[in-house]
């Protein structure tokens, strides 16, 4: 399974959420599940239990620094599927060229 999901401080005294997003981003690299982070998500590969304990993992790393935390979370959920994090661009961009 894929998921990509987004956690952000929420009700806090900064404008920036940098660092606490960072270190929901530090508890995914940790984890050693294939994952890859852009401006807007992080996406993270594995099976069901260990994805939605990083997920958790990370969620709780913001909340330490916010006394509120807003998730929002996609899945793609294919059993028996893996690797699928470059493979799925790879087929796109077969259609690309």
């Amino acid at each position: 399974m894929i998921v990509a999901f987004s956690v952000s401080p929420a009700g806090g005294q900064s404008d920036s959420v940098a660092a606490a997003v960072a270190e929901a981003v530090r508890v995914v690299r940790d984890s050693g599940l294939p994952n890859e982070t852009n401006s807007m998500f992080t996406l993270v590969e594995g099976d069901w239990d260990e994805v939605m304990d990083v997920v958790k993992r990370a969620t709780e790393a913001v909340q330490a620094a916010a006394p509120r935390v807003g998730l929002v979370l996609k899945a793609d959920i294919r059993p028996g599927h893996t690797g699928q994090l470059a493979a799925k661009v790879a087929r796109i961009e077969e259609h690309l060229t």
